[in-house]
């Protein structure tokens, strides 16, 4: 059974930082692509960021770039995400994810739980 158990939100102020992980089971971690996504309320999902645990290639949303680093531990079959300098704009549900293959330009085949992230003003 494949299992993504995404933890680490919470509620922070403006400015402020949280680390995401995720927890990786049930399917060859190193051969998939693995990243995050989020759930605004009232939006759309959308992609945040990538990471190819072949090559390390990542990849982020402009609207994170410069703030969000994404990391993988291959040994922990665990994925990090390091959220610096959030804005209420940041306020989502934040989903752990693992793509169709090796590169992040593979669809998302498996969704985890997610982790809710509230960023107060």
């Amino acid at each position: 059974e494949v299992q993504l158990q995404a933890s680490g939100g919470g509620l922070v102020q403006a400015g402020g930082s949280l680390r995401l992980s995720c927890a990786a089971s049930g399917f060859t971690f190193d051969d998939h692509a693995v990243g995050w996504w989020r759930q605004a309320p009232g939006k759309e999902r959308e992609g945040v960021s990538c990471i190819s645990n072949s090559d390390a290639t990542t990849t982020y949303q402009d609207s994170v770039k410069g703030r969000f680093t994404i990391s993988s531990d291959n040994a922990l079959n665990t994925v990090y995400l390091q959220m610096n300098n959030l804005t209420p704009e940041d306020t989502a549900v934040y989903y752990c994810v693992a793509a169709g293959g090796s590169s992040c330009e593979h669809g998302v085949q498996y969704w985890g739980n997610g982790t809710l992230v509230t960023v107060s003003s």
